[in-house]
């Protein structure tokens, strides 16, 4: 590692190297400008990593625009790795290394407090010496800046070497970094090699061999020229594991469940969950259906499941807002649907491409009446697999919309996790078509449990009708007095019969004390995180993460009352208490802490911001100290 704040060109052959620096864990970021192949590189360098066995997360690094103004701090694109020698459930702190195609893309991850107090510098150094004296100037003041503040910089001529490869940098400069990062890191370049060959397989030779070639360039340069290197140890495979992000998962949960029709509309972050499936669905005999818009994709999914084929759609928050109607024909008619969400920054067109968790309380209560649905949030993205099979087990059990909370954290990142293996039990059992006993109502709700029989059209003496307007159990519409409230008060059931099949999540900590913090979703790995750091220097935390968030599963209200504060930890809105205007009488809370608040008349405080990002581990043990010290 360099130790001064100079420049650093690189260092020459013969410069002694020091022996690899054994480290438990690292925080690599790779920024460029769009289409230059950051997230490509990052995804195969975190992929290598997981394949040694290193527990890695990864964080896509996308910028608002499609094609932002190149060389603009705002318009940085890129991938964070978190990569270490034991399990890694969330992108960490600050970056401890950054590979960085130009010094603007680099200054947007600097502005954003992303990275650490005397990082590591990896930056093309082609703009030095550039032909327009703007871009000149603008990376000298860049340097002076990064010399100042006490970054390790290193500059490296990529271009100059990718060049000696291939004809255009920017397919091959990404590569290059590859090689460079599999030599910092000590990684298997055999390993490096297999990820290219099937990174570039549909592509052919002509592709795969110039990038092999980079990455073998990348290597050598870094080997020859720089003064440092680390080594990251893994403990030994025991189990047969998957890397894949989110929507990744969510798409191989859809075909584990046995779900056949997926309808959606394209939308960001979600569409790489239908592109995925468009490639691999049709192998177990399923279809993706893309409609014209996000209401024809829900009814087309409900259509579907109507008649005797699960389905699902997939949206983000803008599209669930356009489906609203549809979910609430779908209670109405009792007819099986699921539902995912890939969360993202809002209102309107919002952050397309950042992390929010923004949609829960617009999940629960989007629908004129009452609507009940069943919603569930994964919390890792092995859990985005198995949430899919919870989720058509419960649609179809109860005849009613399940609504899957993910977001842009779980949806572009990536994990290593046991590989599924497949349970006959996933899938429901071929539905009975035998003839419908005389005299059975469509809506023939069960007094105590609210459920019914699903009959499927087509099926012999099943002839009835399907309608949004209030109905009798026969499914006649009609406006008496009782009959709506007839329908509501079963269909309300369901929820409650569902409920009382949930565990009592467990407290992660001490089950009583002065502070529990709350999470759901993708914030559990850094929650719990903190909650170690602080546990480890003494202090008396503990904290609890929901899976369903309707309904609830028994036994909430009484863990909250065992401690003396509670806190939600989210990644959407909540007022600053201490601005000027806000009191306890005006103030707005955290889309969990609203529900914890109404359903347990209990005190609880929200920590939140919107900032478009994961939650850092260290600004969640920063609060718990906060709290403490204010209870003490």
């Amino acid at each position: 590692m360099p130790t001064t704040n100079t420049p650093q060109s690189a260092a020459t052959p013969t410069q002694t190297r020091s022996q690899a620096v054994i480290l438990d864990e690292h925080i690599v970021e790779i920024v460029s400008d769009s289409g230059e192949g950051a997230q490509t590189a990052g995804q195969a360098f975190g992929t290598i990593s997981a394949r040694m066995g290193n527990g890695i997360w990864t964080v896509e690094i996308i910028p608002a625009e499609i094609e932002p103004p190149p060389r603009t701090a705002a318009g940085a694109s890129g991938i964070r790795i978190r990569l270490g020698s034991n399990h890694i459930t969330n992108m960490g702190d600050e970056a401890d290394l950054i590979v960085a195609f130009n010094e603007q893309a680099l200054m947007g991850r600097e502005e954003n407090g992303n990275l650490k107090k005397g990082a590591t510098i990896l930056l093309e150094n082609r703009w030095k010496d550039h032909t327009n004296n703007v871009i000149r100037e603008q990376y000298a003041k860049v340097m002076d800046h990064l010399i100042e503040t006490g970054y390790n910089v290193v500059e490296i001529p990529m271009e100059e070497e990718t060049l000696k490869i291939v004809k255009n940098p920017r397919k091959g400069k990404n590569m290059f970094v590859l090689g460079m990062l599999c030599y910092i890191y000590s990684r298997d370049m055999e390993l490096a090699r297999e990820q290219i060959r099937f990174a570039f397989r549909k592509k052919g030779e002509k592709v795969i061999q110039p990038n092999l070639q980079l990455l073998e360039s990348g290597f050598n340069w870094a080997k020859e020229n720089l003064n440092f290197q680390y080594e990251i140890s893994s403990p030994p495979i025991e189990k047969k594991m998957v890397v894949t992000n989110g929507n990744v998962a969510i798409g191989m949960g859809i075909m584990a469940a046995g779900m056949e029709v997926c309808a959606m509309y394209p939308i960001t972050p979600a569409t790489s969950a239908s592109h995925y499936l468009s490639e691999v669905f049709e192998n177990t005999g399923g279809m993706v259906h893309q409609a014209e818009d996000e209401i024809a994709a829900c009814a087309f999914a409900i259509g579907a499941s109507y008649a005797g084929k699960c389905a699902v759609t997939i949206t983000s928050g803008p599209g669930m807002a356009l489906k609203t109607e549809l979910l609430g024909l779908a209670s109405m008619a009792e007819i099986p649907l699921v539902l995912v969400d890939v969360q993202r920054g809002g209102p309107s067109t919002g952050l397309p491409t950042k992390v929010e968790q923004g949609d829960l309380l617009s999940a629960l209560f989007n629908s004129p009446g009452d609507n009940p649905k069943v919603v569930l949030a994964p919390s890792t993205i092995e859990d985005c697999f198995y949430s899919m099979i919870t989720a058509r087990k419960i649609a179809e059990t109860f005849r009613m919309p399940v609504l899957v909370l993910s977001d842009a954290n779980l949806a572009t990142g990536q994990q290593p996790y046991p590989r599924p293996e497949f349970r006959e039990e996933w899938v429901a059992p071929p539905y009975d078509q035998n003839p419908v006993p005389e005299g059975t109502k469509p809506f023939d709700w069960d007094e105590q449990t609210g459920l019914s029989k699903r009959i499927i059209p087509g099926q012999p003496g099943g002839l009835h009708r399907v309608t949004g307007l209030a109905h009798t159990r026969e499914g006649h519409v009609a406006y008496g007095p009782g009959v709506n409230q007839e329908g509501c008060d079963h269909r309300s059931l369901k929820l409650a019969t569902f409920q009382k099949t949930l565990k009592t999540p467990k407290v992660y900590g001490p089950e009583e004390g002065p502070l529990l913090l709350l999470g759901w979703g993708s914030t559990r790995g850094a929650i719990q995180e903190a909650v170690d750091r602080a546990r480890a220097e003494g202090l008396n935390v503990s904290s609890l993460h929901l899976k369903f968030l309707q309904p609830m599963a028994p036994g909430i209200g009484a863990i909250l009352k065992k401690f003396r504060k509670v806190m939600a930890v989210e990644i959407n809105f909540s007022d600053d208490k201490e601005r000027p205007m806000i009191t306890e009488e005006n103030r707005r809370y955290s889309n969990l802490a609203w529900l914890l608040r109404a359903r347990y008349l209990v005190d609880v405080d929200s920590f939140s911001n919107v900032h478009g990002q994961p939650l850092k581990p260290s600004a969640i043990l920063d609060m718990i100290r906060r709290e403490l010290k204010q209870l003490n």
